[in-house]
């Protein structure tokens, strides 16, 4: 049997992308965890999989142009979750803060967020940045 090249998650669990953040992105299964959701939507913009973007993005706060295009001088590089407050299984809503780095313009460079999750008829969405 041939040995296949593994694809590691862009999201950095270090998991293989199929069982990780593409068995959201690539199929009908949804995130069952905000920090799940997140983590996906990372991969998404890494991967530029704008459906999955729109798809996971609360109907209320999604924007009508949402291009994934406009920025494709970006590399998203890294992703480290700093923190997770609530948006397990069982709870409604969550909040999870993570540190992207991403090459812009030949520049390495951070960004922070506090992003907010809803959990709406058994589903996680994203729902906006925490300001």
């Amino acid at each position: 049997m041939a040995k296949t090249k593994q694809t590691f998650c862009p999201c950095g669990s270090e998991r293989e992308y199929e069982f990780c953040c593409g068995q959201f992105i690539e199929t009908d299964q949804w995130p069952t965890t905000a920090e799940q959701l997140m983590r996906s939507r990372y991969s998404a913009y890494a991967l530029k999989h704008r459906d999955y973007l729109v798809a996971t993005w609360h109907p209320d706060t999604c924007p009508q142009d949402l291009d994934l295009y406009e920025n494709a001088h970006v590399k998203w590089i890294r992703l480290k979750v700093v923190n997770i407050e609530a948006g397990s299984e069982q709870d409604q809503t969550g909040v999870v803060e993570f540190t992207a780095t991403m090459k812009a313009n030949g520049r390495a460079e951070k960004m922070t967020e506090r992003s907010e999750f809803v959990k709406q008829d058994g589903r996680w969405y994203y729902l906006k940045a925490q300001e």
